[in-house]
């Protein structure tokens, strides 16, 4: 359990620095002071300041914070009888395209993160190219005449390049038909494959095992690198339009304590193959931590990043900005429904495991 949590607070703090920092490096490269440089939430663990800048450690790895000058209103000193006093370097004063350029950043270091874990881990172990090694009798894919040795290249019209983009599109199908396009000897081909649905598993198959593990070197190395973060965000987008649709349950959703029991039961299973194996696990699974933050924080809701962008976009459109108190105040509102969500969610995960 003491192995599980190290790794969960060295996850976590990995993928949230990442985050700060990106939103931190982007603030100074346009001159916007940044008051506070937080990792994780609640008491102060360690706190000290370097320049402008005071650099917090806190209790709950959960979390950060990067605090600007003039964010929302608040500055680091008043002057008497100014109320609102503009200072140099704060966030508000700044052009609008540096302060969208601030926000995004966050985001955007997540994906920049993934990118680099990923390099990490395809140019270790390789990739799974979608090969198919072998056939089930009576199911779709032999009746519709694909052989092994056949490498697939598109799925309804979408390109794939990995295993984990075949596996993906044929559970989601929910029996819809598929053209698949594949090379066999160096030949295009097309068929068309309807999944046949699994009662035992709850889930389609096309009836074929697929995979081809290949080593990757340099500009391939790249390559599959980005097909592997592609996959992430397509993964994380899919799920998010699942769940607005209403097809992922409460049950479905996983928090700190979820993510936690799902590196404990991740450790347990890859212990057998040996460290390098787990190490490499890990930072996959870190790979998908950081793509899930990373978009889920461009999400239109207030206090995240995606609802301080949509305000900037607001601001953009109508040539003057929301007042800051009252922009904060919106924000406030949704960091509380945040906290409580939060809540909601640790609550299910102990209930799971209880």
């Amino acid at each position: 359990m003491l192995v599980t949590l190290i790794v969960f607070i060295l996850v976590f703090s990995i993928v949230v620095i990442a985050h700060e920092l990106g939103h931190f490096l982007i603030a100074k490269l346009n001159g916007i002071k940044v008051l506070e440089f937080a990792i994780g939430m609640g008491p102060a663990l360690v706190k000290f300041t370097k320049g402008e800048t005071k650099y917090v450690l806190r209790l709950l790895p959960l979390g950060g914070a990067c605090m600007f000058e003039g964010e929302d209103g608040v500055y680091s000193s008043k002057e008497e009888g100014n109320e609102k006093q503009k200072t140099e370097g704060s966030f508000s004063e700044a052009k609008v395209w540096a302060r969208i350029a601030t926000v995004f950043a966050g985001p955007f270091f997540n994906i920049i993160l993934a990118f680099l874990l990923s390099l990490i881990v395809v140019g270790f172990s390789g990739t799974m190219k979608p090969t198919i090694n072998g056939l089930k009798d009576g199911y779709p894919a032999k009746e519709a005449g694909l052989e092994v040795g056949d490498v697939i290249t598109k799925m309804d019209g979408d390109r794939v390049h990995l295993q984990a983009e075949v596996t993906l599109i044929s559970s989601m199908s929910q029996g819809k038909t598929i053209e698949v396009e594949f090379l066999r000897n160096g030949e295009k081909h097309k068929t068309m494959i309807t999944p046949r649905f699994s009662e035992e598993d709850n889930r389609y198959y096309m009836g074929f095992t697929i995979g081809e593990q290949v080593k990757c070197k340099g500009f391939e190395l790249i390559q599959y690198s980005f097909y592997e973060v592609r996959y992430w965000l397509k993964v994380t987008v899919d799920g998010l339009l699942m769940l607005v649709q209403g097809q992922l349950s409460k049950d479905d959703l996983a928090g700190p304590v979820g993510i936690a029991v799902t590196i404990d039961q991740t450790i347990e299973q890859t212990t057998p193959y040996g460290l390098s194996a787990t190490i490499l696990t890990m930072i996959n699974f870190a790979v998908l931590l950081s793509v899930n933050l990373g978009v889920m924080n461009l999400l239109p809701i207030p206090a995240l990043d995606g609802g301080r962008l949509l305000f900037m976009l607001i601001e953009v459109v109508r040539g003057k900005p929301i007042p800051p108190e009252k922009e904060g105040m919106v924000h406030f509102v949704g960091f509380v429904a945040l906290m409580i969500l939060m809540v909601f969610v640790m609550y299910n995960d102990i209930m799971r495991i209880l």
